[in-house]
């Protein structure tokens, strides 16, 4: 598949997930359009409060349906503080009133996202270490969500369980060798699909590591546990990832950062993001 043929099938996923949107919020109709004619109308999007933007290719593509012209004096990934104009708006006064919501609030949930990401990202940048996301999305929301925490500077983890096989505690309860069951796994998922083992003890790294995974987990695990993990990897495979996760906050990233895994992942990125304020105005 070329890349226009992937930008248009992005395209075309976006159109009705906007479109859905739309939908949700204006009904059967906009009853302030039932009352007058619509006239030319321009707004802005002015920030209230710091941010990073996300949401701006989503938005692009709204307008382009709508017939809304926007013009971007912040882009995706770009920081802003209070103040800034982030976007400006022109289109006939019932277009720009029936998709205001909207636009705010695909622009309010990205940016809170992409913005607690890139507080995560600054801490643990200096010591070369990758910020992952998680599965722990809202339903229906994952492709968005993790679009917004890209935009905030992490990698993105699975996206859904046909990505990489990830043996979880609930997986291993039903294994009864580990190294049997990784050999059997790779006769049958994807050549370039990875292997991940959740260890929350570093008997069990060992165990995952000498079964021939590609990835494990620190799950749940200290500093100093994982410390331990790091240790034994660098001596006897070296080849094989490092996650840290589990309960991994602002206040204690950094402390993980510098046991020199490779990646921490934390589902905070997006449960815990609280909105920022941006608004609407009309000129």
């Amino acid at each position: 598949m070329g890349k226009n043929s992937i930008r248009e099938n992005v395209r075309t996923m976006i159109e009705a997930f906007i479109k859905e949107a739309l939908r949700e919020d204006v009904g059967r109709g906009d009853l302030y359009a039932l009352v007058e004619p619509a006239v030319a109308a321009s707004s802005k999007i002015i920030a209230k409060s710091d941010g990073v933007v996300a949401g701006q290719k989503y938005i692009d593509v709204l307008c382009k349906v709508e017939g809304i012209e926007v013009e971007w004096l912040k882009y995706d990934k770009e920081s802003f503080v209070q103040g800034d104009t982030i976007a400006m708006f022109k289109a006939d006064s019932h277009a720009m009133l029936r998709c205001e919501r909207t636009i705010l609030d695909m622009l309010l949930h990205a940016s809170s996202i992409a913005t607690l990401s890139r507080r995560y990202v600054d801490i643990i940048k200096p010591y070369g270490t990758k910020l992952l996301d998680t599965r722990k999305t809202r339903p229906l929301l994952r492709v968005f969500e993790k679009y917004a925490t890209r935009c905030g500077g992490a990698v993105n983890h699975r996206m859904g369980l046909d990505d990489s096989l990830m043996i979880k505690d609930t997986h291993l309860k039903t294994i009864e060798n580990l190294k049997n069951y990784i050999a059997k796994a790779r006769e049958v998922i994807p050549f370039t699909a990875k292997i991940e083992v959740e260890a929350e003890t570093l008997w069990i790294a060992k165990e995952a590591m000498e079964a021939k995974c590609d990835i494990v987990m620190c799950d749940n695990m200290t500093p100093a546990q994982v410390e331990e993990v790091v240790v034994f990897r660098d001596e006897n495979y070296p080849h094989i990832l490092l996650e840290a996760s589990g309960n991994i906050s602002l206040d204690t990233i950094e402390s993980y950062a510098k046991t020199g895994v490779d990646a921490i992942s934390s589902g905070s990125l997006i449960h815990q993001a609280n909105w920022i304020d941006l608004s609407m105005k009309m000129d």
